[in-house]
């Protein structure tokens, strides 16, 4: 018998519902580009003090990092109050992670170790700076495991003085709102993931 399905949507319902009346918890969430987040954010503002975290040291080039990072002012200057804090690139940091692993392929076990690196960097600048929740934008993309992501998530704040914030952000239609507002905010859309490895299997199937 298989076990049921969460739905990480209707649990982040439940903790928004779950907010007393004035509070805003403060959210470090994980930003791997503009456009995923320009959706999390229209959403989570709502209820959240949010300051997007752009950390991604799995992007195929320092040019490329930087492209997307200035990405983020059109973001800040559409929703008025979001942070954004920029880490220093350094690749070294993802490649020591997946070595052994470069030939899997998209979505692999590859992905899973660049998931927790980068959860795992979240979670712990979030626990020096005091924030209520963190929580990734990863989640939006059609493309990524939600299931995973939030086990990810969930396992690595377990017993640690910080929230993980459960999410699926392309549902209701969220992926699909993202598109529009890149295309409002004439936001530079890449297509690939970020990484060498990604963006190599999408020209080999171009």
């Amino acid at each position: 018998m298989n076990p049921i399905k969460r739905n990480y949507q209707i649990e982040l319902d439940e903790i928004i519902n779950g907010l007393k009346e004035g509070e805003r918890p403060s959210l470090l969430l994980h930003a791997c580009c503009a456009p995923c987040s320009s959706y999390c954010v229209e959403y989570l503002s709502k209820f959240f003090d949010i300051t997007l975290y752009f950390y991604n040291p799995n992007m195929d080039s320092e040019d490329e990092y930087e492209k997307r990072f200035k990405e983020f002012e059109k973001i800040v200057e559409r929703f008025k109050g979001v942070k954004v804090v920029h880490t220093k690139y350094d690749a070294s940091e993802y490649y020591d992670k997946i070595r052994g692993y470069e030939d899997c392929k998209e979505g692999g076990e590859r992905c899973m170790i660049c998931y927790r690196l980068r959860l795992e960097n979240s979670m712990n600048y979030a626990i020096e700076n005091n924030f209520d929740y963190f929580a990734s934008t990863l989640s939006i993309s059609p493309y990524k495991n939600a299931e995973k992501l939030n086990a990810i998530g969930e396992e690595i704040a377990k017993d640690k003085n910080i929230k993980y914030l459960v999410n699926d952000f392309k549902k209701r239609g969220g992926y699909k709102r993202s598109t529009e507002l890149s295309a409002e905010m004439g936001l530079y859309r890449q297509n690939f993931c970020g990484c060498i490895y990604s963006k190599q299997e999408r020209e080999n199937k171009e």
